[in-house]
């Protein structure tokens, strides 16, 4: 597994964007405005890891999709459920809650999908509810993606896109170790079946 952190980007909070505000930063990650006031500024970060897979992509990205149930009896020590909340289950705008242990605690995650794209086996899930947002961070993205490599093999790509409310919040790196894993549980279940 290799995964790259892309250098948290302080900008400017979307609700705070504007003509006076030219964003000149000062260490407190505020916003100097020409007006004098100071915003709050929003720190966004990119965390990107990579995962080899032996089995064909396409078979986890239709279980990510499809089956996202299925995943709790390929790897019930971290999976316990995920319920499908509202819409169809695997189309765009559904909803669904993970039920799971990371880090010896249990947690509830809502997530809405946002994309798919089948081509390039993509899914793009939004949390919208749950501890991760409501306790952590303001704003939280995963997508995951099936990408070729040269030797023919695939890699299972997870990415977070986040915003954290303050420095002092971490990076998310283990939540990526813990769903890298379950790709490769994942990945070794579809390759002995």
């Amino acid at each position: 597994m290799s995964v790259d952190l892309i250098a948290l980007n302080p900008k400017i909070h979307k609700d705070h964007i504007g003509a006076e505000c030219k964003g000149h930063t000062s260490s407190n990650a505020e916003v100097q405005c020409a007006n004098g006031d100071r915003k709050a500024m929003a720190l966004t970060g990119k965390l990107i890891a990579h995962v080899e897979m032996n089995s064909g992509g396409k078979v986890l990205h239709d279980l990510l999709r499809h089956k996202p149930h299925d995943i709790a009896s390929i790897c019930p020590h971290k999976v316990h459920g995920c319920d499908l909340v509202s819409g169809q289950r695997g189309a765009v705008g559904s909803t669904i809650m993970w039920h799971y242990t990371h880090d010896g605690k249990q947690h509830s995650t809502k997530e809405i999908i946002e994309e798919i794209d089948e081509a390039n086996q993509k899914i793009v899930f939004k949390v919208i509810d749950g501890e991760l947002v409501e306790e952590i961070y303001k704003a939280f993205r995963l997508t995951f993606q099936v990408e070729p490599k040269q030797d023919g093999k695939q890699l299972g790509t997870w990415t977070f896109e986040f915003e954290k409310p303050n420095v002092s919040v971490p990076y998310p790196t283990s939540l990526m170790d813990y769903l890298c894993g379950i790709i490769k549980d994942m990945d070794d279940h579809a390759t002995t079946k």
